[in-house]
Order: C-alpha cells, then sequence, then structure tokens
C-alpha cells in the first residue's frame, strides 16, 4: 500500500508542477498579447505611450511586453504592393524606434531599411515599365492584325498580352524573393536588439 501511495503523491506532484508551468505560460502569453494589442493600437492611430508601457511594467512582465510590441510592429514592415502602403511600416518603424530609443544603431537600421522599401517601389514600376514596352511591340502587331481581320482599329494595352501576366507575376517573385529576403535580415536583427538584454 505504501509503494501504491507514493506513486500517488509523485503522479499528483508532477501533476502540480504541469499546472504550475501551465499557469506561468498563460501569463506569459497574455503579457505578450498585450504588449501586441497597444502596438496595434498605435499603429490605428490611438493615443498609445509604448514607452510609457514599458516603463510602467514590473522587471519579470517587461521582456514579455517588449517582445509582443516588437512582433507586431515587425509584423506590419512589409513589402508595399502600392506607394500608399508605406506609411504604416514607416508608422511601426517609428514605433520600434522609440521603444528602442537607448540603442542608437537603430536609426542607422531603420534608415536603410526605409531606403529598400523605397528602392523596391521604384524598382518594381521599372520593370513594369520595362515589360510593358516589350509587349508593346508585340500589341502593335496583334492590333494590325486584327484590323485587317475585323476591318476595325483597336488599341490593346501590353497588359492585355496573354504572357504578360505570367512574365510580370515570374518577375514579381523574383523581386519579392530579393528585396523581402533583405527586409527580414533586417527584422531579425531589430528584433534581437530590442528583445534581448
Amino acid at each position: 500500500m505504501a509503494e501504491i501511495r507514493s506513486t500517488l503523491e509523485m503522479v499528483l506532484e508532477r501533476a502540480a508542477r504541469m499546472e504550475a508551468k501551465a499557469s506561468a505560460d498563460l501569463v506569459s502569453q497574455e503579457k505578450e498579447k498585450d504588449g501586441m494589442r497597444l502596438a496595434a493600437g498605435y499603429l490605428r492611430g490611438e493615443q498609445v505611450d509604448l514607452p510609457g508601457a514599458l516603463a510602467k511594467c514590473s522587471a519579470e512582465e517587461l521582456p514579455l511586453l517588449k517582445k509582443g510590441m516588437v512582433t507586431a510592429l515587425l509584423r506590419n514592415i512589409v513589402l508595399p504592393r502600392k506607394a500608399d502602403e508605406a506609411p504604416a511600416g514607416e508608422k511601426a518603424m517609428q514605433a520600434l524606434l522609440e521603444i528602442g530609443r537607448s540603442k542608437g544603431e537603430l536609426v542607422q537600421v531603420f534608415t536603410e531599411m526605409k531606403s529598400i522599401l523605397e528602392r523596391y517601389l521604384s524598382h518594381k514600376e521599372q520593370l513594369k515599365k520595362q515589360l510593358e514596352e516589350q509587349f508593346a511591340q508585340q500589341m502593335q502587331l496583334m492590333e494590325k492584325s486584327l484590323a485587317q481581320q475585323t476591318g476595325m482599329k483597336m488599341k490593346l494595352q501590353p497588359s492585355q498580352h496573354p504572357k504578360f501576366a505570367e512574365e510580370w507575376q515570374r518577375i514579381l517573385v523574383e523581386l519579392n524573393d530579393q528585396y523581402g529576403r533583405a527586409v527580414e535580415q533586417y527584422k531579425e536583427f531589430i528584433a534581437k536588439q530590442l528583445t534581448t538584454a
């Protein structure tokens, strides 16, 4: 009976340890989510003082709250599809800069990152114009052919060519991969700088 009881006691002790660990993990996850919520509020334009929120929390909560903020803000730094999407990334960079005020090297990192995002947009526009010029010649031949067949003059856009979308998609994949890797490297560096002591 003593053996059975000691085995039962061991099982109960183990269950208690597992429950305590699960409870601690839950608290950690909640603090990270709080950081994400604060960062999301900041990005939506709410009056959120991110450095102030960090200053108010305890020493054990600080890394968790900060990690949540940094994670949410970094997710908003992406390759913009259009020029009007760039300000969201810039706002996230500004918030990260506020959080990492003591990290002077981040100013240079964000300057380089912003430059990469701007170059991405201009490079993308340049490549699209070049592709349209390549297909423009083919479209002129198609316009002449259709005019002869139908007797009506037509104006076709290069983007209407069947191969245009396929070629543009291939170019975009390469471009996104190239610039995306650079942005991800910077994001990893920033996360490491801001979430480690």
